[in-house]
């Protein structure tokens, strides 16, 4: 699962060919001890994240959406990904 992006000490992974179990376009955060999966929109899946971090993490997602749905139907597809650039 590679690291697609980082931005004030959260990690954003995403897996290849990842649609089996929340069958939605998603990504994988970390911060901490907190993991979640997270869809395009800023929503949880599962796991737990905390509330502020989730905000950042939402306004990313929002910010690049276009990239991570691109992202995404490469990595259904191929083990090729490319990387999105993070909060400043």
């Amino acid at each position: 699962m590679p690291l697609i992006s980082s931005f004030f000490g959260i990690l954003i992974k995403m897996y290849f060919r990842d649609d089996d179990k929340h069958h939605t376009p998603h990504f994988h955060a970390k911060f901490g001890e907190f993991e979640a999966s997270i869809d395009f929109e800023g929503n949880v899946l599962a796991g737990e994240f905390p509330p502020n971090k989730l905000k950042l993490v939402a306004a990313w997602a929002e910010i690049h959406k276009e990239e991570l749905n691109a992202l995404w139907d490469v990595m259904q597809t191929s083990d090729e990904y490319f990387k999105i650039k993070g909060l400043d």
